[in-house]
């Protein structure tokens, strides 16, 4: 596959707005209801820490649409992983 510097870029940009957008109803459901018993603790912290790696990656090859994706993925996990710490019963955690 032979494509140009600027159809590569495009591929990252939809790739990291789709990847993105997608925990946005996550979230707001998250935010809205307070309900996060079917979110695992476990999968969210591990993910969560994950995104924060893939974002450190962007930065240091200074790769935009890792990290601009990375950045809100990982503040939209961040902020599940917060509620989910916030409203988890120490005896579940």
């Amino acid at each position: 596959m032979n494509l140009e510097p600027h159809q590569i870029e495009i591929i990252g940009y939809c790739a990291a707005f789709l990847t993105t957008v997608a925990f946005l109803p996550q979230a707001i459901r998250s935010w809205r209801t307070k309900d996060l018993s079917g979110i695992s603790l476990g999968m969210y912290s591990l993910f969560t820490a994950g995104v924060g790696l893939w974002l450190i990656y962007g930065l240091i090859i200074e790769k935009w649409p890792l990290i601009m994706a990375n950045a809100l993925t990982f503040a939209l996990a961040l902020s599940i992983l917060l509620l989910k710490l916030r409203h988890t019963s120490p005896h579940q955690k």
